[in-house]
């Protein structure tokens, strides 16, 4: 499968592009209106923070396959100052910086699959999949 966005990310308006072309591919996929949408949404989540806390990253996505299953997998990556406590700011409620603390937490719920890695000082990675089906 071949279908892949590379989106640097450091303005609200890289944002939106993120968002679209998210459920643009998901569309693309096969992907119900209902889950493109969420996938848009959790973009748009990520790469807010990108834009919130590090100024500027990268959001990269693909179209991938696994088991027989066709999905969308959404990196979003930065060299920010990174997450001291990754437990404590993927508890519901948690922000540092003011807001809701739905971010995090939220995107880890519309994905299938999530992983997180940062190092303060370093960046942080995160990888989350959906499976269409």
């Amino acid at each position: 499968m071949t279908q892949e966005a590379q989106i640097p990310i450091s303005s609200d308006k890289d944002v939106v592009l993120a968002r679209q072309q998210g459920r643009l591919l998901a569309l693309q996929l096969d992907f119900s209106i209902s889950d493109a949408t969420l996938i848009a949404m959790a973009i748009s989540e990520l790469s807010r923070n990108i834009v919130s806390y590090a100024g500027t990253g990268t959001v990269i996505l693909k179209g991938i396959q696994g088991s027989g299953r066709i999905g969308l997998m959404i990196v979003a990556a930065d060299a920010g100052p990174g997450i001291a406590d990754i437990a404590l700011a993927m508890r519901d409620g948690f922000s540092s910086s003011g807001g809701l603390g739905l971010g995090l937490p939220g995107v880890r719920r519309l994905m299938d699959e999530f992983d997180i890695s940062s190092e303060p000082g370093r960046g942080t990675t995160v990888t989350g999949k959906k499976w269409r089906l």
